[in-house]
């Protein structure tokens, strides 16, 4: 198990940006597959964007492809979310998630507590 905190969430205004992190406190974060999952009031949780042990593969939701980059520094025990050219729907909670990988979030044990994006038109 690991436990996972995000941060970086907040409002801004469509077509700005924001960085949101996953940090761990644990040297293994570097076992884990990482991805980010959003959930929109009303709606089911939807992944995002993922990213191997090693950090050198990743893969997205054709709805962000192009405008959000993950990323991962393991000497920090840290991944990060991008987000450039933001748009009103993808306000939502953001969670970031740690587990074997995939973008099914079955496959994902630990849960971060999540945190607001907010984007106005």
């Amino acid at each position: 198990q690991v436990q996972v905190v995000e941060a970086g969430g907040g409002l801004v205004q469509a077509g700005g940006s924001l960085r949101l992190s996953c940090a761990a406190a644990r040297r293994t974060f570097s076992t884990y597959g990482v991805a980010w999952f959003r959930q929109a009031p009303g709606q089911e949780r939807k992944f995002v964007a993922g990213i191997i042990r090693s950090g050198s593969g990743r893969y997205y939701a054709n709805s962000v492809k192009g405008r959000f980059t993950i990323s991962r520094d393991n000497a920090k025990n840290t991944v990060y979310l991008q987000m450039n050219s933001l748009k009103p729907d993808d306000t939502a909670v953001y969670y970031c998630a740690a587990g074997s990988g995939g973008s099914d979030l079955t496959s994902y044990a630990n849960w971060g507590q999540g945190t607001q994006v907010t984007v106005s038109s």
